[in-house]
């Protein structure tokens, strides 16, 4: 079994998702008392949050480019960044090692591309939603159609990670909100709903609309166990 590096703490709420995910994952594949090998740096969100929030991108590649060094140094055979908006500075932390990194847009996109999807709506942080770095990528490299809420509405989903998910609070009135948003990019066009932001998950679940739902957060584990249960060459 390959060891599975994590980049974790943005939020510690979604990481711990990440861990259970991955860990349920390994057991279900192996049986008995097996769990995954895991390095896993968890880094204090607070400041990360307040650099985020002040474009202050270049001091945060310096905290991402150290967290990838550190899981490469305790032994990780390839890495995770367990955040959608992280991802900006996913090249960035690439360049800092010699492991791969797992792309939680690349793993995203083979789902949808699998389910023939071609038109997919995107919830997440204003970073994730409003930059290319994510859009982009799902376009580009798969062909994919991305569309995301107007500007009212990305403001809503955009303030509950950040004042509600990433605090561990769920509400009720927030998930009918989300729905609410949810229910408009359908009418756009949209086949399905990424959940672009690791917390969404904790919200919407498949079942509360039917529309299909991807979850980036169990789609993202789901693909660290594939890569960590493929035998070494």
């Amino acid at each position: 079994m390959k060891t599975i590096g994590l980049i974790g703490g943005m939020s510690w709420e979604s990481s711990a998702h990440y861990y259970r995910e991955i860990n349920e994952g390994v057991k279900k594949a192996l049986g008995g008392l097996h769990s995954a090998q895991i390095a896993m740096v968890s880094l204090n969100f607070d400041p990360i949050e307040r650099l985020q929030h002040q474009g202050e991108w270049a001091k945060l590649e310096s905290i991402m480019t150290q967290a990838a060094q550190s899981v490469e140094a305790a032994g990780a055979n390839f890495f995770l960044i367990c955040t959608n908006t992280m991802h900006k500075l996913a090249d960035k932390a690439q360049e800092a090692v010699k492991i791969p990194l797992l792309h939680i847009a690349d793993a995203t996109a083979q789902v949808l591309v699998k389910d023939q999807i071609k038109k997919i709506g995107l919830l997440g942080t204003a970073f994730t939603m409003e930059q290319g770095f994510y859009k982009d990528r799902l376009t580009d490299k798969y062909g994919l159609d991305v569309v995301v809420p107007g500007d009212d509405d990305r403001q809503i989903v955009h303030d509950i990670i950040y004042r509600e998910l990433c605090l561990g609070q769920i509400r009720d009135s927030s998930k009918k909100k989300y729905l609410n948003i949810v229910e408009r990019l359908a009418e756009q066009g949209a086949q399905g709903i990424i959940l672009g932001c690791t917390e969404i998950g904790m919200l919407i679940k498949t079942g509360d609309t039917d529309i299909p739902i991807y979850d980036t957060t169990q789609i993202h584990a789901a693909k660290a166990v594939e890569n960590a249960l493929i035998q070494k060459q």
